[in-house]
């Protein structure tokens, strides 16, 4: 099959590095890829937004599948537009349609759906300009924490929690009044705060079956012991090793069921990743966000544990027929550990130079903010790599990570020490 992989961070880097290795693969495009997916694949020089420029390409290169790596081309309907085209329509499109998006592109719409579907997940209001005095009298009237969020897309970095009435305020005044994060701020929910430890679980859903892929947890903070800014994620592990048998089966029976029959029941076109945030609570999951695509980093330590053809798994998903299908999953622990510029997530240099990536059997090196410059690979992002180790230990798997780090010759480099901390 000829294959298109739109994006250009770690975790498009990860699916065109899984699909490289099916006999099925002819070619494999990545628009617009980095320095990374240039040794697997063809780098493909577009803007994935214009939908215009991607049907030409299709179509003059006879892609028969596209897989859709970032939430940005979901939420704008490339689902909807290829599936719409004549042309277009018998192309394979890993992604949910335009309104299936809206499950990670409104955070109002999840909780409504969640609320339609008994699906576990806390309370909620929501504010915009016009009532924004009424949040206001809100968390006058309640105790911190407030969990503050945007409703639209913000790359990771929507999400405030504030310790004091003050600083609650203060937030969300700044995300309303003065668009902190531009129109995804145009509306923000106050959340109930939820106390207990975080994972997340990945389904690939046809529309009407699902298999599931390894749970992971990520790491969010900028600083060791998960202190600091939020970013888009320092690391991951998987498989989680709080998550027993009985808990996935509880997540299944409460979670994952009611959300894919809960979009089959509301006729949402679903064909893609549906990526679950959780947390437990006291004993009990309940959903803190949806994502319509893999995430990343957590990319990095699912796909890789995978035994299974994924682009076999992309054609079940596109033929309806995943129920026929199995996971298999490496009997390996996995950890990530993503190399940042220092800097991020505020200002940072780009164009650095990157020597002595020196990989192994046990460890991958995925690029993420990459590119290559006058034949010298360079920095071109805050996330600039991502190395992913296996292991029997989280422990000893995250220390593998960290060697092969400690060897690049980046001046830049940040990475975070503790990845996997309370695993250890």
């Amino acid at each position: 099959m000829n294959i298109l992989v739109l994006g250009s961070g770690g975790r498009e880097h990860t699916l065109a590095w899984k699909l490289a290795q099916s006999p099925k693969t002819e070619q494999l495009f990545i628009a617009p890829g980095n320095a990374g997916t240039i040794n697997v694949g063809t780098n493909v020089n577009m803007d994935i937004l214009d939908f215009d420029i991607l049907k030409t390409f299709c179509l003059e290169n006879k892609i028969e599948m596209l897989v859709v790596g970032p939430e940005a081309p979901l939420v704008a309907g490339v689902y909807d537009f290829f599936k719409a085209d004549e042309k277009l329509k018998d192309i394979i499109v890993i992604g949910p349609s335009k309104l299936g998006a809206e499950m990670e592109g409104s955070k109002t719409f999840a909780k409504e759906f969640m609320e339609r579907h008994n699906i576990p997940t806390g309370t909620y209001n929501e504010y915009r300009k016009d009532n924004l005095q009424e949040g206001l009298d809100f968390i006058d009237a309640n105790k911190p924490p407030f969990v503050l969020k945007a409703d639209g897309l913000a790359a990771g970095k929507g999400v405030v929690i504030a310790f004091s009435q003050a600083e609650a305020k203060q937030e969300l005044t700044e995300m309303i009044a003065d668009a902190k994060f531009g129109d995804a701020s145009s509306k923000v929910i106050i959340e109930e705060f939820l106390d207990g430890i975080e994972f997340s679980v990945f389904v690939l859903s046809d529309g009407t079956n699902y298999v599931v892929l390894p749970t992971a947890k990520d790491y969010k903070r900028i600083g060791e012991g998960d202190k600091g800014l939020n970013t888009g994620g320092m690391g991951a592990v998987s498989p989680v090793p709080f998550v027993t048998d009985a808990l996935m089966q509880e997540v299944a029976e409460t979670v994952i069921k009611p959300t894919v029959e809960g979009l089959k029941k509301d006729n949402i076109t679903y064909e893609g990743f549906i990526y679950i945030g959780l947390i437990l609570v006291n004993g009990k999951p309940k959903v803190i966000e949806y994502n319509c695509r893999m995430g990343d980093p957590e990319t990095q330590v699912v796909i890789p544990l995978l035994d299974n053809d994924l682009v076999d798994l992309f054609v079940h998903t596109g033929n309806g027929t995943l129920n026929q299908t199995a996971i298999k999953i490496k009997n390996k622990t996995a950890v990530t550990v993503v190399v940042a510029s220092k800097g991020y997530p505020e200002s940072y240099a780009k164009d650095l130079a990157i020597n002595n990536l020196e990989t192994n059997e046990e460890t991958i090196v995925f690029h993420a903010g990459t590119k290559m410059q006058d034949g010298q690979l360079v920095s071109a992002g805050g996330r600039v790599l991502t190395v992913t180790s296996f292991g029997d230990t989280i422990k000893e798997t995250a220390q593998k990570s960290f060697d092969v780090i400690e060897k690049i010759d980046f001046e830049a480099k940040y990475y975070r020490k503790d990845i996997g901390y309370e695993f250890y």
